[in-house]
């Protein structure tokens, strides 16, 4: 024992450097393996050829393709309502009516004039018939005096009194004609504005236009509304569809009629089956998307309108085609990259990107090949030439 202590007082000192030399390779060793000059540790994939199940995602609304107002066509005061929100109505069913205020008296002074006319127009008739007569004979008295005058049994004074009186007799009965004329234009104004007035009448009821669902009622009884204003506003339950807004890059390859799953937010444990109706054509020009219109397969009721939506396109898969991880592929001054590792160092490399899908995988139609290897994530900044330890992803 003694002679131990006795060693170990006279090494003591190697004893103690020799720790320290320990100590300060771990630390280089962590350093170097860990530290600032460390290889950067990144997860890497290898591009494969293989079948893409591309899919396009988009948000949207619930909406109805056609919606209907339905209101006075004159300013006017609410009477009565005969329909509420979520009744179903059906077509030409009355919903309301507005108060006709005088229109019934107007009609029955209307309908007093049409009378009133007509019977000018038996009055204005009956006097042709008198003029007629009257003419006819002095017609005939005229012929009977030019025959003697003729035959120089009378003088050209009496002969030119019954040219006068027959002429005279000619004209009164133009103007019966002409009178009986403007009684008749008379009967028509007085008609037209009677059934003017009787089909401001009928548009005071308010008639749904088509089988359809009651989404909103705008006014009560006693309400004033204007030409126009909307009284009802109904839907056609048949039109339910969501309005999708997808992203202008991934808007390329979608069809109508193409597949599509929705999944509303009151019900986010149910898909439901639809199919894209429509493409529109106006794009927002703020947010750079497009819309896209998607139905129901199988409509089951009304759903409500404005609720969120989520929409998944599904489009045809592609067979045989090169895929990588899209966590790899990084844009940059608009144009698509991977970082490829060359030598235990990294290096950017251009590519061109097809379709995706919402598993987490990318089309590449240029700039690889299968069994190139490429980084998905990594620990810090990457940069070119920057040396990294791999570890591929399982």
């Amino acid at each position: 024992m003694v002679d131990m202590m006795t060693l170990l007082k006279h090494h003591r000192k190697w004893l103690i450097l020799g720790g320290v030399a320990i100590g300060l390779g771990i630390i280089g060793w962590l350093f170097i393996a860990y530290g600032p000059l460390a290889a950067a540790k990144v997860t890497t994939a290898k591009v494969r050829q293989d079948t893409l199940q591309p899919n396009v995602f988009g948000i949207g609304t619930v909406e109805a393709r056609l919606s209907y107002a339905v209101g006075p066509t004159q300013a006017g005061r609410v009477l009565k309502v005969f329909a509420d929100q979520g009744d179903e109505v059906a077509v030409g069913q009355i919903l309301g009516e507005i108060d006709p205020v005088d229109l019934e008296q107007r009609l029955t002074a209307l309908s007093a004039a049409v009378s009133r006319s007509e019977s000018a127009v038996a009055a204005a008739e009956a006097q042709v018939r008198d003029l007629r007569s009257q003419n006819d004979l002095a017609q005939t008295t005229a012929a009977r005096y030019r025959e003697l005058y003729a035959k120089q049994a009378i003088s050209r004074e009496t002969l030119d009194t019954k040219h006068n009186a027959a002429d005279a007799a000619q004209a009164k009965m133009d103007g019966g004609y002409a009178s009986l004329l403007s009684a008749k234009d008379e009967v028509a104004r007085a008609k037209a504005d009677y059934l003017a007035v009787q089909e401001q009448q009928r548009n005071l009821r308010l008639v749904s236009p088509v089988k359809g669902i009651v989404v909103s009622r705008d006014a009560e009884p006693g309400a004033t509304v204007v030409a126009g204003q909307a009284v009802f506003r109904l839907v056609d339950p048949q039109t339910i569809w969501v309005k999708t807004r997808i992203d202008q890059a991934r808007f390329h390859g979608i069809t109508v009629n193409q597949p599509a799953r929705v999944v509303l937010r009151s019900q986010p444990q149910t898909a439901l089956t639809g199919k894209v109706a429509r493409l529109e054509v106006q794009a927002d020009t703020v947010t750079e998307e497009r819309f896209v219109n998607v139905v129901f397969e199988k409509p089951s009721g009304i759903f409500p309108l404005g609720e969120l939506a989520e929409v998944t396109i599904e489009l045809p898969p592609i067979a045989d085609t090169l895929i990588v991880p899209t966590a790899a592929v990084k844009r940059s001054k608009k144009q698509d990259n991977v970082w490829l590792i060359d030598g235990g160092k990294l290096k950017l490399h251009p590519v061109t990107i097809g379709f995706q899908s919402l598993d987490g995988y990318t089309q590449i139609t240029a700039g690889l090949q299968a069994g190139d290897e490429v980084v998905v994530f990594s620990s810090k900044t990457l940069s070119e030439g920057l040396k990294v330890r791999k570890e591929e992803l399982p």
